[in-house]
Protein backbone atom coordinates (compact mmCIF):
# COMPACT_ATOMS: atom_id res chain seq x y z
CA UNK A 1 0.00 0.00 0.00
CA UNK A 2 1.40 3.35 -1.04
CA UNK A 3 2.13 5.56 1.71
CA UNK A 4 0.01 9.13 1.55
CA UNK A 5 0.70 11.49 4.58
CA UNK A 6 -1.22 14.65 2.91
CA UNK A 7 -4.25 15.38 1.03
CA UNK A 8 -6.80 18.07 -0.03
CA UNK A 9 -10.55 16.89 -0.09
CA UNK A 10 -13.70 19.05 -0.13
CA UNK A 11 -16.46 17.87 2.77
CA UNK A 12 -20.35 18.97 1.65
CA UNK A 13 -22.64 18.69 4.48
CA UNK A 14 -26.35 17.60 3.90
CA UNK A 15 -28.78 20.19 2.83
CA UNK A 16 -31.67 20.12 5.26
CA UNK A 17 -34.96 19.10 3.93
CA UNK A 18 -38.20 20.83 2.47
CA UNK A 19 -40.94 22.15 4.94
CA UNK A 20 -44.24 20.42 3.44
CA UNK A 21 -47.64 22.20 2.41
CA UNK A 22 -50.76 19.83 3.62
CA UNK A 23 -53.82 20.15 5.33
CA UNK A 24 -55.64 17.82 6.99
CA UNK A 25 -58.14 15.60 5.06
CA UNK A 26 -60.24 13.67 7.69
CA UNK A 27 -63.83 12.46 8.14
CA UNK A 28 -65.70 14.91 9.78
CA UNK A 29 -62.91 17.67 9.30
CA UNK A 30 -63.85 19.06 6.32
CA UNK A 31 -62.24 22.30 7.47
CA UNK A 32 -59.18 20.82 8.95
CA UNK A 33 -56.04 22.97 9.63
CA UNK A 34 -52.38 23.22 7.64
CA UNK A 35 -50.68 19.79 8.94
CA UNK A 36 -47.72 20.35 6.50
CA UNK A 37 -44.24 19.29 9.12
CA UNK A 38 -40.76 20.22 9.40
CA UNK A 39 -38.06 19.09 6.75
CA UNK A 40 -35.39 16.61 8.38
CA UNK A 41 -31.61 17.89 9.06
CA UNK A 42 -29.05 17.61 6.63
CA UNK A 43 -25.83 15.38 7.51
CA UNK A 44 -22.97 16.49 9.48
CA UNK A 45 -19.62 15.49 8.47
CA UNK A 46 -17.20 14.55 10.88
CA UNK A 47 -13.80 13.32 11.16
CA UNK A 48 -12.85 10.03 13.44
CA UNK A 49 -9.45 8.55 14.40
CA UNK A 50 -9.25 5.40 13.34
CA UNK A 51 -6.07 3.31 14.41
CA UNK A 52 -6.37 0.66 11.90
CA UNK A 53 -5.78 3.62 9.27
CA UNK A 54 -1.70 4.07 8.39
CA UNK A 55 -1.87 6.65 5.53
CA UNK A 56 -4.72 8.89 3.59
CA UNK A 57 -4.76 6.81 0.96
CA UNK A 58 -8.57 5.81 0.82
CA UNK A 59 -8.61 9.72 -0.32
CA UNK A 60 -5.60 9.79 -2.94
CA UNK A 61 -8.51 10.03 -5.62
CA UNK A 62 -11.64 10.74 -3.77
CA UNK A 63 -11.64 14.14 -3.40
CA UNK A 64 -15.25 15.21 -2.73
CA UNK A 65 -17.17 13.77 0.18
CA UNK A 66 -20.68 14.32 0.79
CA UNK A 67 -23.06 13.81 3.85
CA UNK A 68 -26.64 12.94 3.01
CA UNK A 69 -30.00 15.58 2.66
CA UNK A 70 -32.26 15.64 5.17
CA UNK A 71 -35.71 14.27 3.85
CA UNK A 72 -39.04 16.47 2.96
CA UNK A 73 -41.78 16.80 5.69
CA UNK A 74 -44.70 15.20 5.25
CA UNK A 75 -48.63 15.43 5.65
CA UNK A 76 -50.17 15.25 9.32
CA UNK A 77 -47.23 17.22 10.68
CA UNK A 78 -44.44 14.52 10.02
CA UNK A 79 -40.67 15.89 10.50
CA UNK A 80 -38.52 14.24 7.63
CA UNK A 81 -36.07 11.96 8.38
CA UNK A 82 -32.34 13.59 9.15
CA UNK A 83 -29.46 12.63 6.89
CA UNK A 84 -27.13 9.99 7.58
CA UNK A 85 -23.97 11.78 8.97
CA UNK A 86 -20.94 11.24 6.73
CA UNK A 87 -17.55 9.52 9.39
CA UNK A 88 -14.91 10.19 7.49
CA UNK A 89 -12.06 7.83 9.12
CA UNK A 90 -8.31 9.13 9.30
CA UNK A 91 -4.93 7.82 10.81
CA UNK A 92 -3.92 8.87 14.29
CA UNK A 93 -1.96 12.07 14.32
CA UNK A 94 -4.02 13.84 11.37
CA UNK A 95 -3.66 17.91 11.36
CA UNK A 96 -6.91 19.02 9.94
CA UNK A 97 -7.01 22.77 8.29
CA UNK A 98 -9.00 24.44 6.39
CA UNK A 99 -7.26 25.83 3.12
CA UNK A 100 -9.34 28.56 2.76
CA UNK A 101 -8.82 30.45 6.00
CA UNK A 102 -5.62 28.98 6.58
CA UNK A 103 -6.31 28.11 9.90
CA UNK A 104 -5.94 24.36 11.70
CA UNK A 105 -9.52 23.06 12.72
CA UNK A 106 -8.84 19.54 14.84
CA UNK A 107 -5.60 17.77 15.49
CA UNK A 108 -6.63 14.37 15.65
CA UNK A 109 -4.07 13.01 17.99
CA UNK A 110 -6.21 10.86 20.62
CA UNK A 111 -7.68 7.13 19.76
CA UNK A 112 -11.54 7.47 19.49
CA UNK A 113 -11.32 11.09 19.05
CA UNK A 114 -14.12 12.98 16.27
CA UNK A 115 -14.32 16.49 14.99
CA UNK A 116 -17.63 17.95 12.83
CA UNK A 117 -15.46 19.96 10.26
CA UNK A 118 -18.75 20.25 8.20
CA UNK A 119 -22.72 20.91 9.86
CA UNK A 120 -25.79 19.72 8.08
CA UNK A 121 -28.45 22.58 7.20
CA UNK A 122 -31.31 23.17 9.03
CA UNK A 123 -34.65 21.79 8.21
CA UNK A 124 -37.58 24.23 6.35
CA UNK A 125 -40.77 24.56 8.58
CA UNK A 126 -43.83 23.00 7.41
CA UNK A 127 -47.08 25.47 6.34
CA UNK A 128 -48.15 24.10 9.92
CA UNK A 129 -45.63 26.38 11.36
CA UNK A 130 -47.12 29.53 9.61
CA UNK A 131 -50.45 29.18 11.37
CA UNK A 132 -52.02 32.60 13.12
CA UNK A 133 -55.58 33.63 13.63
CA UNK A 134 -55.21 35.96 10.70
CA UNK A 135 -53.85 33.46 8.30
CA UNK A 136 -55.41 29.88 9.25
CA UNK A 137 -54.76 28.31 5.94
CA UNK A 138 -51.40 29.62 5.00
CA UNK A 139 -49.77 27.67 1.60
CA UNK A 140 -46.14 28.07 1.71
CA UNK A 141 -43.09 26.26 3.66
CA UNK A 142 -39.68 26.81 4.18
CA UNK A 143 -36.97 25.03 2.30
CA UNK A 144 -34.28 23.73 3.96
CA UNK A 145 -31.12 25.73 4.06
CA UNK A 146 -27.70 24.41 2.81
CA UNK A 147 -25.10 22.14 4.34
CA UNK A 148 -21.72 23.39 4.87
CA UNK A 149 -18.97 23.17 2.33
CA UNK A 150 -15.55 23.21 3.36
CA UNK A 151 -12.00 22.93 1.30
CA UNK A 152 -9.63 20.69 3.80
CA UNK A 153 -6.04 19.90 3.75
CA UNK A 154 -5.34 16.43 5.48
CA UNK A 155 -1.72 16.13 6.96
CA UNK A 156 -0.62 12.75 8.65
CA UNK A 157 2.17 13.29 11.52
CA UNK A 158 2.56 10.41 13.12
CA UNK A 159 2.73 9.66 16.77
CA UNK A 160 5.94 8.59 18.07
CA UNK A 161 7.99 9.07 21.57
CA UNK A 162 11.58 8.61 19.84
CA UNK A 163 12.64 9.71 16.53
CA UNK A 164 15.57 8.40 14.62
CA UNK A 165 16.97 10.98 12.58
CA UNK A 166 20.32 10.55 10.07
CA UNK A 167 21.69 10.64 6.80
CA UNK A 168 20.99 7.58 4.62
CA UNK A 169 22.39 3.63 5.11
CA UNK A 170 23.42 5.28 9.13
CA UNK A 171 21.64 1.98 10.19
CA UNK A 172 18.03 3.71 11.69
CA UNK A 173 16.51 0.69 10.08
CA UNK A 174 18.76 -1.91 11.83
CA UNK A 175 18.23 -0.26 15.08
CA UNK A 176 14.38 0.07 14.63
CA UNK A 177 14.56 -3.98 13.89
CA UNK A 178 16.42 -4.80 16.97
CA UNK A 179 14.94 -3.26 19.32
CA UNK A 180 11.06 -3.55 18.39
CA UNK A 181 8.84 -6.23 16.36
CA UNK A 182 9.06 -4.07 13.47
CA UNK A 183 10.26 -4.91 9.92
CA UNK A 184 11.25 -2.24 8.11
CA UNK A 185 13.00 -2.88 5.00
CA UNK A 186 17.05 -2.85 5.07
CA UNK A 187 19.68 -3.08 1.68
CA UNK A 188 22.91 -1.68 1.60
CA UNK A 189 22.03 1.20 -0.62
CA UNK A 190 21.33 5.04 0.01
CA UNK A 191 17.34 5.49 0.31
CA UNK A 192 16.46 2.04 1.25
CA UNK A 193 13.64 3.55 3.72
CA UNK A 194 10.93 5.54 1.40
CA UNK A 195 8.39 5.65 4.22
CA UNK A 196 8.16 6.30 7.89
CA UNK A 197 8.02 3.22 10.00
CA UNK A 198 7.04 2.47 13.30
CA UNK A 199 7.90 -0.14 15.93
CA UNK A 200 7.39 -0.28 19.38
CA UNK A 201 9.92 -0.52 22.07
CA UNK A 202 9.17 -2.89 25.30
CA UNK A 203 11.12 -2.37 28.27
CA UNK A 204 10.64 -4.36 31.25
CA UNK A 205 7.02 -5.51 32.41
CA UNK A 206 4.78 -2.60 31.27
CA UNK A 207 6.76 0.20 29.87
CA UNK A 208 7.30 0.76 26.27
CA UNK A 209 7.09 3.50 23.94
CA UNK A 210 7.04 4.24 19.93
CA UNK A 211 9.88 4.72 17.88
CA UNK A 212 9.74 5.71 14.52
CA UNK A 213 12.27 5.85 11.56
CA UNK A 214 12.24 8.14 8.87
CA UNK A 215 13.97 8.38 5.36
CA UNK A 216 17.71 9.48 5.49
CA UNK A 217 18.32 13.02 5.31
CA UNK A 218 21.45 14.14 3.18
CA UNK A 219 22.86 18.32 3.58
CA UNK A 220 21.12 20.96 1.82
CA UNK A 221 18.08 18.80 2.17
CA UNK A 222 15.89 22.17 2.96
CA UNK A 223 16.59 22.85 -0.45
CA UNK A 224 14.73 19.93 -1.84
CA UNK A 225 17.57 17.52 -1.82
CA UNK A 226 16.57 13.48 -1.10
CA UNK A 227 13.66 12.70 0.72
CA UNK A 228 14.12 13.29 4.34
CA UNK A 229 13.10 16.96 4.76
CA UNK A 230 9.58 15.97 3.46
CA UNK A 231 9.29 13.56 6.10
CA UNK A 232 10.95 15.76 9.14
CA UNK A 233 6.86 16.35 9.91
CA UNK A 234 6.66 12.76 10.82
CA UNK A 235 9.42 13.13 13.99
CA UNK A 236 7.88 16.54 15.49
CA UNK A 237 5.63 15.20 17.66
CA UNK A 238 8.43 12.86 19.50
CA UNK A 239 9.69 13.98 22.81
CA UNK A 240 13.27 12.99 21.98
CA UNK A 241 15.51 12.36 18.52
CA UNK A 242 18.42 10.03 18.05
CA UNK A 243 21.11 11.14 15.54
CA UNK A 244 22.41 8.14 14.07
CA UNK A 245 26.21 8.89 12.82
CA UNK A 246 27.77 5.92 10.88
CA UNK A 247 31.25 5.99 12.90
CA UNK A 248 32.91 4.68 9.36
CA UNK A 249 31.96 7.69 7.15
CA UNK A 250 33.88 10.49 7.35
CA UNK A 251 34.21 13.01 10.10
CA UNK A 252 31.42 12.63 12.89
CA UNK A 253 31.31 16.62 13.85
CA UNK A 254 30.67 17.36 10.12
CA UNK A 255 27.76 14.68 10.24
CA UNK A 256 26.37 15.73 13.06
CA UNK A 257 26.63 19.54 12.42
CA UNK A 258 24.82 18.70 8.74
CA UNK A 259 22.23 17.45 10.69
CA UNK A 260 21.52 19.56 13.39
CA UNK A 261 21.67 22.31 10.41
CA UNK A 262 19.05 20.61 8.27
CA UNK A 263 16.69 20.23 11.91
CA UNK A 264 16.90 24.00 12.07
CA UNK A 265 15.99 24.31 8.69
CA UNK A 266 13.14 22.86 9.08
CA UNK A 267 11.51 24.56 12.33
CA UNK A 268 9.37 23.43 14.18
CA UNK A 269 11.22 23.51 17.10
CA UNK A 270 13.12 20.53 16.49
CA UNK A 271 16.55 21.78 16.78
CA UNK A 272 15.21 22.54 20.30
CA UNK A 273 13.89 19.01 21.25
CA UNK A 274 16.12 16.74 23.50
CA UNK A 275 18.91 15.02 21.28
CA UNK A 276 21.21 11.65 21.75
CA UNK A 277 23.54 10.64 19.50
CA UNK A 278 23.71 7.54 18.83
CA UNK A 279 27.59 6.43 16.77
CA UNK A 280 26.24 3.23 14.93
CA UNK A 281 28.11 0.63 13.63
CA UNK A 282 30.84 0.49 16.75
CA UNK A 283 31.08 -3.19 15.68
CA UNK A 284 33.30 -2.57 12.41
CA UNK A 285 34.76 0.86 13.71
CA UNK A 286 35.45 2.10 17.14
CA UNK A 287 34.91 5.30 17.66
CA UNK A 288 37.26 7.78 18.47
CA UNK A 289 37.43 8.55 22.25
CA UNK A 290 38.25 12.17 21.52
CA UNK A 291 35.22 12.63 18.87
CA UNK A 292 32.73 11.72 21.87
CA UNK A 293 34.42 13.49 24.05
CA UNK A 294 33.70 16.58 22.12
CA UNK A 295 30.60 15.93 20.88
CA UNK A 296 29.50 15.39 24.52
CA UNK A 297 31.05 18.57 25.65
CA UNK A 298 28.84 19.92 23.19
CA UNK A 299 25.84 19.10 25.57
CA UNK A 300 24.81 15.73 23.58
CA UNK A 301 24.77 12.66 25.16
CA UNK A 302 26.44 10.42 23.04
CA UNK A 303 26.05 6.06 22.94
CA UNK A 304 28.40 3.78 20.94
CA UNK A 305 25.92 0.91 19.21
CA UNK A 306 25.36 -1.22 16.87
CA UNK A 307 22.27 -2.16 15.23
CA UNK A 308 23.83 -5.70 13.73
CA UNK A 309 25.36 -6.81 17.14
CA UNK A 310 23.31 -4.57 19.61
CA UNK A 311 26.15 -3.67 21.46
CA UNK A 312 25.53 -0.43 23.67
CA UNK A 313 21.58 -0.99 23.04
CA UNK A 314 20.53 -1.55 26.26
CA UNK A 315 22.32 1.59 28.05
CA UNK A 316 20.48 3.74 24.82
CA UNK A 317 17.10 2.21 25.28
CA UNK A 318 17.03 2.63 29.22
CA UNK A 319 18.18 6.42 28.61
CA UNK A 320 15.36 6.93 26.00
CA UNK A 321 12.79 5.15 28.56
CA UNK A 322 13.95 7.73 31.22
CA UNK A 323 13.51 10.33 28.79
CA UNK A 324 10.16 9.49 27.69
CA UNK A 325 8.70 8.79 30.77
CA UNK A 326 9.74 12.20 32.39
CA UNK A 327 7.94 14.18 29.01
CA UNK A 328 4.75 12.06 30.27
CA UNK A 329 4.79 13.05 33.47
CA UNK A 330 5.26 16.93 32.62
CA UNK A 331 2.75 16.33 29.81
CA UNK A 332 0.15 14.70 32.70
CA UNK A 333 1.27 17.86 35.16
CA UNK A 334 -0.10 19.88 32.32
CA UNK A 335 -3.38 18.78 32.42
CA UNK A 336 -2.17 17.29 28.24
CA UNK A 337 -1.86 13.79 28.58
CA UNK A 338 0.31 11.45 26.33
CA UNK A 339 -1.43 10.74 22.75
CA UNK A 340 -1.60 7.15 22.82
CA UNK A 341 0.49 4.76 25.05
CA UNK A 342 1.00 1.35 23.98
Amino acid sequence: MRFVDQVEIEVIAGHGGRGAVAFRREKYEPKGGPAGGDGGRGGDVRLLVDLKMQTLMDYRYRRVLSAKNGEPGGPNQCTGAAGEDLVIRVPQGTVVRDTDKGSVLADLSEEGRSVVVAEGGTGGRGNARFATSRNRAPRHAQPGLEGERRSLALELKVVADVGLVGPPNAGKSTLLARLSSSHPRIGDYPFTTLTPNLGIVRVGEGSSFVLADIPGLIEDAHLGKGLGLEFLRHVERCSVLVLVIDVLEGDPREALRALKCELRAHGHGLDKKQRIVAMNKSDLGVPDPDELRRIEESGDSVFATSGATGHGLGELVAELMTRVDRRRAAADRDGKGEPWRP
